[in-house]
C-alpha cells in the first residue's frame, strides 16, 4: 500500500499522519543568514565578528541585526572585549542554540528523505 493510501486510511480512522517536515522548521533558525551564523559558530565553537562577516559576505550592520535576533532568542552568546588595543566581538552558541541547530538539521534531513523517497504520489 502506498504512503498516500496509508495516510488516507489513517485520516479516515481518526489518526493523524506525520506532520510535514516543513512544519518542524524554525523560522528564526531557518533564515539563510542565521542558519549560516549558527553553522559557522557551531564549527568554530567561538567565532569573531569580522571573520563571520567576511565568511558570510555580509555588511556589519546586516550581521548585527541577525545576531540581535539570535541573541534575543537565546541561541547565541555575544562577548565583547579587546585583542591588544582593538575592540573585538565574539559569539558562541548557547546550549539552546546547539539544540536548535540540531533540530533544524533533523527536520531538513526528514524533508530530504521524503523528497528522495518520492513523497506523496503526484499526477504527471
Amino acid at each position: 500500500m502506498s504512503r498516500r493510501n496509508q495516510q488516507g486510511e489513517q485520516a479516515q480512522q481518526g489518526e493523524h499522519p506525520d506532520p510535514h517536515p516543513v512544519l518542524g522548521l524554525d523560522d528564526v533558525v531557518h533564515q539563510r543568514v542565521r542558519l549560516g551564523i549558527l553553522t559557522v559558530a557551531h564549527q568554530a565553537r567561538r567565532v569573531e565578528f569580522g571573520f563571520l562577516r567576511t565568511a558570510l559576505g555580509l555588511t556589519a550592520g546586516n550581521l548585527s541585526q541577525h545576531l540581535t535576533v539570535l541573541e534575543k532568542a537565546g541561541l547565541v552568546e555575544i562577548e565583547k572585549g579587546y585583542e591588544g588595543r582593538r575592540p573585538r566581538t565574539w559569539l558562541s552558541l548557547t546550549p539552546a542554540g546547539v539544540r536548535a541547530l540540531q533540530d533544524e538539521v533533523t527536520q531538513l534531513k526528514r524533508l530530504i528523505r521524503q523528497i528522495e523517497q518520492g513523497g506523496p504520489e503526484r499526477e504527471p
